[in-house]
């Protein structure tokens, strides 16, 4: 499966965090992140990750065509909802992307908790029908 990642900047730390944790899921799928949130995830777990450009330069729009190309299977976008930078990439965007294309998202630690373990139990083997 195809994971895409992507992180405000309060929250890129979390998601160092998390991928940390479910290491041993993520390695056997093919993840996808905006440039930075790629390259410190790369560097706390040693996973390959393809990078995209950075969010506010075009990474976010990278990441929105794999979603409207049916690249992607999930998306974990943590985010900050209440005072987002001026250069963190629009959540908005990719929530809107991802309820098109029915692509699952979550856009927080417990929700991204309950995705990555249904990833694991093959709950989501459903999503190789719209590829």
């Amino acid at each position: 499966m195809n994971i895409g990642l992507i992180a405000h900047d309060s929250k890129k730390k979390l998601m160092q965090n998390f991928c940390i944790a479910y290491r041993g899921i993520l390695s056997k799928n093919e993840l996808f992140a905006t440039g930075t949130t790629g390259r410190l995830i790369e560097e706390v777990t040693n996973l390959n990750v393809h990078k995209y450009l950075a969010g506010h330069l075009g990474g976010e729009q990278q990441l929105g065509m794999d979603i409207e190309q049916n690249q992607l299977d999930l998306v974990i976008f943590l985010r900050e909802p209440l005072a987002p930078k001026r250069t963190d990439p629009d959540s908005g965007n990719i929530v809107r992307l991802c309820d098109i294309h029915n692509i699952p998202l979550a856009t927080n630690l417990a929700t991204a908790e309950l995705l990555i373990k249904a990833l694991d139990r093959g709950d989501l083997e459903w999503r190789e029908m719209y590829k």
